[in-house]
């Protein structure tokens, strides 16, 4: 109704709205971007060092082809199996092991290079950027200019970035960060938070997002506000039209495993657990209970 034909997910660490969103955005009509805030390591994913490894960097990844989307679950499970210190991390070599078919935002005011510039330290921000630009190629990372005009940090933040992006012949692009359709919808997703965090509504020491707007606003209002960045409006297009992720549904993915001669799938699967109940506990209690569980 608002006029977009295309729209983007990007949950925070996670692909599991993935499949319902492409279903779903392909019904409506709409193209399905597929996507993931991720949380950047400051060294390594794997470092885990009280008040220095728990502070991240947000960085959005956008599937540009289905080799991305590939690369993104590997991200992802890497970030999970391996990086997971408060919260699932992934790292820079990470990011350069896995960044074919990969698109990268700057990201919100939690992103490393806008956290650089909200402090005034140019060079940290223009080295976090050549690290950046140097990981995904100057084609495929862009500087993410987030339409919130009622926060003063993000608007000083987008003039910083507009000038670091003009200044090293970077690319700009505008988003829109939309947690909901609608204004009114603000009040329930405050009333999410404070049940997520365990905190009232009349806490005043409580999260609360109901500061910035989150709707899903019309695209002319995004437009008239950054008519004076042309080039901004123009690669939200581009990139649109650039990603192109497929998923072939109805269709088992799981990989096929041979089974010796005489076994079915099933037979084969409960020979196997029985030697791991053996293995794992051995002649004791917990074997009755593991394996009344197993079957």
């Amino acid at each position: 109704e608002l006029g977009y034909d295309s729209i983007a997910l990007t949950d925070r660490h996670a692909l599991y709205g993935a499949v319902d969103f492409y279903e779903s955005a392909h019904k409506a009509g709409l193209k399905p971007i597929i996507g993931v805030i991720v949380s950047v390591a400051p060294n390594k994913h794997t470092d885990r060092r009280p008040n220095i490894d728990n502070h991240t960097s947000n960085l959005v990844l956008l599937c540009e082809t289905n080799e991305g989307y590939q690369n993104l679950l590997k991200l992802i499970s890497t970030s999970y199996l391996d990086g997971f210190y408060y919260r699932p991390r992934v790292d820079k070599d990470l990011l350069r092991e896995y960044h074919a078919g990969l698109i990268a935002l700057s990201g919100d005011l939690k992103g490393e290079i806008p956290k650089a510039l909200a402090m005034h330290d140019k060079e940290r921000a223009g080295k976090a950027l050549n690290e950046y630009r140097d990981i995904f190629g100057p084609e495929h990372f862009f500087l993410e200019l987030v339409h919130h005009p009622e926060s003063p940090s993000q608007n000083e933040v987008n003039q910083l970035l507009t000038e670091l992006g003009k200044r090293t012949g970077t690319q700009l692009v505008v988003t829109k960060e939309a947690h909901y359709l609608n204004p009114d919808d603000a009040e329930a997703l405050d009333v999410l938070v404070c049940i997520h965090d365990g905190k009232t509504l009349e806490d005043p020491n409580r999260m609360s997002l109901a500061t910035v707007d989150l709707s899903l606003c019309g695209p002319d209002e995004i437009i008239a506000a950054y008519q004076h960045l042309p080039e901004a409006i123009e690669n939200t297009r581009k990139i649109a039209d650039r990603c192109n992720v497929h998923f072939e549904l109805g269709k088992n993915h799981l990989p096929a495993f041979d089974v010796p001669y005489g076994e079915t799938d099933n037979s084969y699967l409960q020979k196997l657990c029985e030697v791991g109940l053996t293995e794992r506990y051995g002649d004791t209690d917990k074997m009755t209970e593991a394996r009344e569980r197993l079957e």
